[in-house]
């Protein structure tokens, strides 16, 4: 480089030379393209392309001469080669090289990262050096990995150590129903794809296992130019759908949003860790933390000519106090290239609308949506119930407990599931013994039982943890000699086998489920429509949905949620990146079990014996103080009525059920047992327009089940032996009326129609009175119940309002000092915005008071922010939180929200919320 004044740039000798080293397919990118034509707009450098020739094929000695250089790795690249020519010329790196070997291992970038304590997630590698290498220190299990004594439990990420292998693996938990995930770089529209029957984990190569974080949907990436400035952007996270969001212009659409200050300073380490002053990173923000993962090379932003402008501005400086530092740096008051800048349009998606409705100057904005929603359609729920004392039961569940004779077992996951259904097959005798003496009855019963749990267990094929759970209590104990002969120990004999399952979402459900989520988009969010998840994206839509531990009501929320989204792809996926699990919130019936067994005791006394309760606590005038109000007045007369239908029912389904159970009988080997397809065994297949046209029961139940399900509900609605009606099971019979009416009125059973309303009459009125039978025990029994759920909505509200007022606030402190900067020079209060972003723009504290025994999590998250100066939004200040509770109908909503509704919903606008302060 020739002598550098102050006074003159013209002659191209004395301009900084700028070598770009770089393969032509990224230097033809329209981002450095952009970037390259400002920096020369300035005058100050000549920018020199080397080119692949040069690049690929000639001797350094050869290559230009230049006093920076621009060097970076792509595919093909010689990178030892640039490291010659660097050590050889020695120009000013932008970016290093020698570390940029670095970036080609995950291993070594994860230890770089933490070597400068930067946060990543929890994480283990796996080295092999052969691929299905077996490994001692690695262990698989269905729902886990275990890496050096470290476990990592499904949902876990996968990722091969090689940094160019974008090939990464999610892995999902069985109780949210299995499957894989494969996340790849984008091809046309897709980024991800779901692989439902993919259980176990590669073995091919070494691998880094990582705890899998969820983001509610949304990635950052974010761009560095040098170690003060970072720029990011928020897109729709491909774990959720893997469906690309794209402009007209089919380009990737994303947000720009602000960095916190603890985001910056990572992003500052991460530069300096690995010396690339231009590069990018994932960022993984999560439970109000923030986490690096992925270190990219050279990474530029698309699309935004603001950011083009800073990253100009920002890599001149960099030269400059490189080369030719007694100059200057201070950007000029014009830009040279600002005359000829294009006109950026408002992005239009093809997958949402218009784009955002209102501002600060309107008189109402939604602010706040709050939704208790129920599971959508189901399947019956059901319990088998039976004493067991075979040893291959008994020595399950100690294999399962630990080896503890008093302790109970739960069995939930495949495998557990697999091992007590090869006991049972073993155990269901081959032929039906017939009725004979009082012990012969019991055996037969016992039997049928077992044959009961064995087709539960074989219905469809394949266990989903989700919806069957099996429970063994022991009961009986003995002592025996020890194996070894010293000394004793104690031996179970006797155990309690509690088998639960149903209560599936159909495919009805999750239709219900997709549609309300839907409606709510284009209904709730008024003027957004399918532009809901540009809200989203951006950080002004604070979205969390909740669920109770049910399978059903998981997956409704999942539903619902691809609705709300417009996402694609299987529940999966979504349930496991945006629903949280909330039991003790919504799940809240241990709370007033005493009150309800104590209601329902009387309840019973009101329907069965209404003649010698009479009626108390209420009076002419107020009818509903009456205990057991609601109640038909002739509900003990439909008592007798119930049970003759529900007879007549069963019987006709038992038909239907021996014909299947003989078709089962010629088709099936007791000799060799094969893993067990219901499909095949039926010659049916399990989808349900072919099993209509077959005559069969929709789903995968078949009429062995069907039958089991309803002659459960004949044998506990009435015991005939002590003529007890049990009027806790009218629930149970109208459910499965219903769901028989809906899914199942192809088998014309007769009397099912009769059977349906009587039941429809008396769950109508037993079904409220089971949470407490006057006004006041309800009362008790509700608060019990959703004390939790009603102190977290109160929550929502209160932290609503005060954010309302924080955001008005400040924009309007921000409008009184944008009058006092329009007085300052151009010149300094473009230099100013350059180092860092908005920082008041970043966070909106809220009181941290706590609301009953509760801690209040909304209070500790971090509030992200749309960034306003590079976001082509009108509102950027803009933000609307949205809680979505699901549960289940009997739970929650029955005692403190009892409504015939599919949800209760609550949506806030500043002018009837916040009638107190004039916030607009």
């Amino acid at each position: 480089m020739g002598e550098v004044t102050e006074a003159g740039w013209g002659e191209e000798e004395k301009k900084i030379k700028v070598g770009v080293c770089v393969m032509e397919k990224k230097v033809l990118s329209a981002p450095m393209g952009q970037i390259l034509e400002r920096l020369q707009a300035f005058g100050e450098f000549q920018v020199i392309y080397f080119g692949d020739k040069v690049i690929l094929e000639d001797p350094i000695e050869s290559w230009p001469i230049c006093d920076c250089l621009i060097a970076f790795y792509s595919t093909g690249y010689p990178l030892e080669k640039a490291e010659a020519y660097a050590t050889l010329r020695k120009p000013f790196l932008v970016n290093e090289l020698v570390p940029q070997h670095l970036l080609h291992d995950r291993r070594k970038v994860y230890e770089r990262v933490e070597l400068f304590g930067i946060p990543v997630p929890r994480y283990a590698l796996v080295n092999r050096e052969f691929p299905y290498q077996e490994l001692d220190y690695f262990i698989e299990e269905e729902d886990f990995v275990e890496v050096h004594g470290s476990r990592f439990w499904k949902p876990f990420v996968e990722k091969p150590v090689d940094g160019d292998d974008h090939s990464i693996m999610i892995y999902y938990p069985s109780s949210a129903g299995g499957g894989m995930k494969e996340l790849f770089r984008k091809v046309g529209n897709r980024s991800s794809e779901f692989h439902s029957e993919v259980r176990r984990v590669r073995r091919e190569g070494s691998y880094i296992y990582e705890e899998f974080m969820p983001t509610g949907g949304t990635d950052v990436k974010v761009y560095t130019v040098g170690p003060e400035y970072a720029h990011a952007e928020a897109r729709k996270s491909p774990v959720v759908d893997g469906v690309v969001m794209r402009n007209p212009d089919g380009k990737e659409v994303r947000y720009p949003v602000l960095l916190t200050p603890n985001e910056k300073q990572m992003a500052r380490d991460v530069c300096i860790a690995f010396r690339q002053a231009v590069c990018g990173f994932d960022l993984l923000r999560c439970e109000g933390k923030s986490y690096v993962c992925d270190v990219n090379g050279w990474s530029f932003v698309k699309n935004s000519y603001k950011y083009y402008d800073d990253a100009a501005c920002v890599l001149r400086k960099m030269l400059l106090d490189a080369k030719a530092p007694h100059l200057s740096s201070t950007i000029p008051p014009t830009l040279p290239w600002k005359i000829n800048e294009p006109v950026q349009l408002s992005e239009g998606l093809t997958r949402q609308g218009s784009g955002i409705i209102g501002t600060f100057g309107q008189s109402e904005e939604l602010r706040c949506v709050i939704a208790i929603i129920r599971h959508g359609d189901r399947t019956p729920k059901q319990k088998v119930k039976l004493k067991v004392t075979e040893e291959k039961l008994l020595n399950l569940m100690l294999k399962y407990n630990g080896g503890r004779p008093r302790s109970e077992t739960k069995l939930k996951s495949a495998v557990e599931l697999q091992d007590l259904l090869d006991a049972t097959r073993i155990l269901v005798p081959r032929t039906r013994p017939g009725r004979g003496s009082d012990s012969e009855a019991e055996d037969f019963e016992h039997a049928e039982k077992l044959r009961q749990v064995k087709a539960v267990l074989e219905e469809g094929g394949h266990f989903s943890g989700i919806y069957r759970k099996v429970q063994l209590k022991p009961l009986k104990w003995v002592r025996v000699l020890k194996s070894n002969g010293e000394g004793e120990e104690e031996r179970p004999v006797e155990a309690l086998m509690i088998l639960k399952y149903g209560g599936v979402l159909t495919h009805a459900g999750r239709k219900q489920a997709e549609e309300l989520g839907r409606y709510f988009r284009n209904n709730i969010y008024p003027g957004e429509g399918t532009g809901l998840l540009r809200l989203h994206s951006t950080y002004r839509h604070d979205l969390k949905i909740y669920s109770s531990d049910e399978g059903r009501v998981q997956m409704s929320a999942a539903g619902f949620a691809k609705g709300l989204l417009d996402l694609e792809g299987p529940l999966t996926p979504i349930l496991v990146s945006l629903v949280s699990k909330d039991s003790s919130m919504l799940d809240g019936l241990d709370n007033a079990s005493s009150e309800m067994e104590e209601a329902k005791a009387r309840l019973n006394e009101i329907v069965t014996f209404p003649a010698k309760i009479g009626h108390s606590n209420g009076s002419s005038e107020c009818p509903w103080m009456t205990d057991g109000a609601g109640l038909p007045s002739n509900a003990s007369e439909l008592l007798p009525k119930l049970v003759t239908l529900t007879k007549k029912v069963t019987e006709q389904v038992r038909l239907l059920a021996k014909n299947e159970d003989e078709e089962l009988t010629e088709t099936n080997s007791y000799d060799v047992i094969p893993p067990y397809d219901q499909a095949k065994a039926l010659g049916k297949t399990n989808i349900d327009i072919d099993r209509i046209a077959a005559g069969l029961p929709c789903g995968s139940e078949g009429f062995l089940l069907m039958y089991a399900r309803w002659k459960k509900l004949e044998r506990d609605l009435y015991n005939e032996r002590k003529e007890r009606f049990d009027i806790t099971q009218i629930p149970d019979v109208y459910d499965s009326c219903k769901y028989d009416l809906l899914h199942n009125a192809h088998l014309n059973l007769e009397g099912l129609d009769e059977l349906f309303k009587v039941s429809q009459l008396l769950a109508d009125g037993v079904i409220p009175n089971e949470y407490g039978i006057n006004p006041k025990q309800r009362l008790k029994i509700g608060s019990k119940i959703a004390r939790r759920l009603l102190g977290k909505v109160l929550i929502d509200l209160r932290n609503t309002r005060e954010e309302a007022i924080s955001v008005a606030e400040l924009k309007c402190n921000e409008d009184q000092q944008s009058t006092f900067k329009k007085s300052e020079k151009e010149d300094t209060n473009y230099q100013l915005k350059l180092p860092i972003k908005n920082d008041d723009m970043r966070r909106i504290s809220t009181a941290s008071d706590k609301s009953m025994d509760q801690d209040d999590d909304d209070d500790k998250e971090m509030k992200y922010r749309l960034d306003p100066k590079y976001a082509n939004v009108r509102t950027p200040g803009r933000h609307v939180r949205t809680r979505l509770y699901f549960t289940s109908v009997r739970k929650i909503m029955s005692p403190a929200f009892y409504n015939t509704q599919t949800s209760i919903s609550l949506s806030l606008s500043l002018n009837t919320f916040c009638k107190t302060r004039n916030f607009v």
